[in-house]
């Protein structure tokens, strides 16, 4: 257990340059009195670890030390090479870091985990992609990118639902959900996400910017991804539906297929049931209906059926 401390330990400081020791007790869940005797055992060993006194002192290892990953488990090796996503990683411009750094740390690896790594690389596959569909290439997402390392402000020209906009944006991080890349950014004092295919055009200026206080991106997506699509149906339609079709809404986006499921009513005598559909304007309702095909009949609003007993008229009048 202790192993396996000091070794976390090492690679933190490895990785983080200095780390306070209340920084390192919280990180290994045990007191600040156990953190200063690991220190002390690292020392002893012949590791260069250093503190540096003050308000942002913390402990340092001696600039240029790196150590050999030879403490790495078979289990944490195989893992490593399941997260390299080559194409989400060659959009962002980082394919050929990712393929070089995948390079030396086979290179660090002991050999009999080295072996155990490729083959876990060999035989599993990470698509990023939903199916049906290609992963985006937005052509606004390198410049993204470098805003987005370099905490740098943009002016973005963005398409909404209605007109393009622009906008000074604080680009905080980027996302990629089911092929789509999405762009968490800071608008005033306010967090927005926006989807980076809609971006029509960016210019990156020359400042910087300070993240919000104990911003998370990962934290800050999970807690607002469901919200998020939520707020994408601003309408809804009142619909019948076959088994088949209540079988096809399921299939349909979380938050349409929870609508659905939620509001159906019991089954008529021939099967049907009558639910909410969310939909995001009167046209894209169409084009959901229309999906399901005669499983669905739209039952309000109004408009919306006699939108669909256009399309049914005209879909009659090209097949007969």
């Amino acid at each position: 257990m202790r192993a396996s401390r000091l070794l976390s330990i090492l690679t933190t400081l490895q990785a983080k340059g200095r780390v306070t020791a209340q920084a390192l007790a919280d990180a290994c869940e045990v007191s600040l009195r156990t953190i200063y005797r690991d220190i002390d055992a690292l020392s002893e060993a012949g590791v260069p670890v250093y503190s540096e006194r003050g308000p942002e002192g913390g402990y340092r290892l001696l600039d240029g030390y790196r150590t050999r990953l030879n403490g790495m488990s078979r289990a944490e090796a195989e893992a490593l090479f399941l997260t390299g996503l080559p194409g989400p990683a060659a959009l962002l411009g980082l394919g050929g870091i990712l393929a070089v750094a995948e390079m030396k740390l086979l290179a660090a690896l002991p050999a009999d985990l080295r072996q155990s790594a490729e083959t876990m690389r060999a035989r599993f596959h990470l698509d990023a992609a939903g199916w049906f569909d290609d992963l985006e290439q937005p052509p606004a997402l390198p410049e993204l990118t470098a805003a987005t390392w370099r905490q740098a402000p943009i002016l973005m020209r963005y398409r909404g639902r209605a007109d393009a906009v622009e906008r000074r944006v604080d680009p905080l991080g980027l996302v990629l959900k089911n092929g789509v890349w999405y762009l968490i950014g800071r608008v005033g004092e306010d967090l927005r996400t926006y989807r980076v295919a809609r971006v029509e055009a960016v210019t990156v200026l020359d400042e910087t910017f300070v993240p919000p206080p104990g911003f998370d991106l990962q934290t800050h997506w999970q807690a607002n991804a469901e919200s998020f699509e939520d707020t994408l149906y601003r309408q809804h339609a009142q619909v019948r539906l076959s088994p088949q079709g209540m079988q096809r809404a399921s299939r349909l986006t979380r938050a349409r297929a929870r609508a659905v499921a939620e509001t159906a009513s019991p089954p008529d005598a021939d099967g049907w049931c009558e639910a909410r559909l969310l939909i995001e304007s009167l046209r894209e309702g169409v084009g959901v209906l229309s999906m399901l095909g005669a499983e669905v009949e739209a039952l309000g609003p109004p408009e919306l059926r006699a939108a669909m007993a256009e399309v049914a008229a005209a879909m009659g009048r090209l097949y007969l």
